[in-house]
């Protein structure tokens, strides 16, 4: 497959998803009262999406490389609060699966990604 936007990237469709979910979960209560944590949790699975879409329009593999691990650090911080939110029954058991599966996942394939930008001798459009 050629990629030739971020949107044609598994990872960033993947991200796109746990955002809406995100998204769906923080809106229902009692989450939604908690307006501090649904809308840190919001932006770190925002932060995961967005951060992928830079990295790629920047053009340079090195810098794809490097926002692409600052996506992979926000997938996790979603991870985290996953459990913060199962913790103060604000998910189900089935909600809280469902993230740590999607963030599992996102993490796993970033992180694949990352390593496949390491060992490549394309450097993209930046030559750096």
């Amino acid at each position: 497959m050629n990629v030739k936007r971020f949107e044609d990237l598994e990872i960033w469709q993947e991200a796109r998803e746990l955002c809406k979910v995100v998204y769906e979960i923080t809106s229902a209560y009692p989450f939604c009262n908690d307006f501090k944590f649904h809308d840190q949790m919001r932006a770190s699975s925002g932060s995961s999406m967005d951060n992928i879409a830079e990295g790629f329009d920047r053009g340079g593999n090195k810098e794809f490389y490097q926002f692409l691990s600052v996506s992979r650090g926000s997938t996790g911080e979603v991870r985290s609060q996953s459990y913060r939110a199962f913790d103060n029954k604000y998910i189900t058991v089935e909600k809280f699966n469902e993230l740590l599966e999607r963030t599992d996942s996102l993490s796993r394939k970033t992180y694949n990604l990352m390593l496949h930008l390491k060992n490549s001798d394309i450097k993209g459009l930046k030559y750096t």
